[in-house]
């Protein structure tokens, strides 16, 4: 049986990403209750793909829980998707929410995939970024614990007509190369630092282990497993 909170609720835990698919069960302290488990990204990416390929991890998944969260690549409003400029158009006013409800047989809430990540590792005190470094690039912003939804700084304009996603994406890291990748990732930070002042900045996603430069004191790189724990925080907001 999987461990229990004080109310009795185990949250099931899903990460939608735009190279794989991940989810775990968690107990209602945050901490892993089962291993993760992980397929990559059918493509296209439709909803229909990803609710297959979902369907197939939750058959393998025997623990049980109560509730679903789910990180989403993508502006979400009210468990439905907006956007998904690394997966597929079709996402354009899916109702994730309620599909995964009907999937699972279980509450379901979604929000966006980096809003999830900060969730698991946050403080919840001052102003707090969560920059997460995958497929695309991930944005989260928080106030005293609260979260801000949907600032999409990826897509906003950075340098030489190139978005902030484009300048440190995936694939900017496979044109340009690691070393020079590193001094991209800096530039962003040291870009952002005056724009929002934050107490901390914590670097995340697939991507963020392959930094190897000398980081400013309030940034810290924070396991990209937060992607998961941090989704029992959707159901206390």
């Amino acid at each position: 049986m999987a461990k229990r909170d004080a109310h009795g609720t185990s949250t099931l835990c899903i990460d939608i990403g735009g190279t794989g698919l991940k989810l775990m069960v968690v107990d209602g302290k945050g901490d892993a209750v089962t291993e993760r488990l992980r397929v990559e990204t059918p493509r296209p990416a439709t909803p229909g793909a990803v609710l297959a390929a979902l369907k197939r991890l939750l058959a393998d998944q025997k623990e049980p829980y109560d509730r679903v969260s789910v990180g989403f690549p993508g502006v979400v409003v009210d468990s439905i998707t907006r956007t998904a400029p690394n997966l597929d158009p079709a996402w354009a006013g899916f109702k994730l929410g309620a599909a995964i409800q009907k999937l699972s047989g279980k509450p379901a809430r979604v929000i966006n995939d980096a809003g999830v990540q900060g969730h698991g590792v946050i403080e919840g005190r001052g102003t707090e970024i969560c920059l997460t470094l995958g497929t695309g690039m991930g944005f989260a912003l928080y106030v005293d614990g609260r979260y801000v939804p949907n600032i999409e700084m990826a897509h906003h304009h950075f340098a030489k007509s190139k978005t902030y996603e484009e300048f440190i994406g995936a694939r900017a890291l496979d044109r340009v190369g690691k070393k020079k990748w590193n001094q991209r990732v800096l530039k962003v930070i040291e870009e952002l630092e005056p724009v929002f002042n934050y107490r901390v900045l914590y670097l995340g996603g697939g991507n963020a282990k392959k930094l190897e430069v000398s980081l400013p004191k309030n940034v810290k790189i924070v396991e990209n497993v937060a992607g998961l724990l941090g989704g029992v925080k959707l159901w206390e907001q």
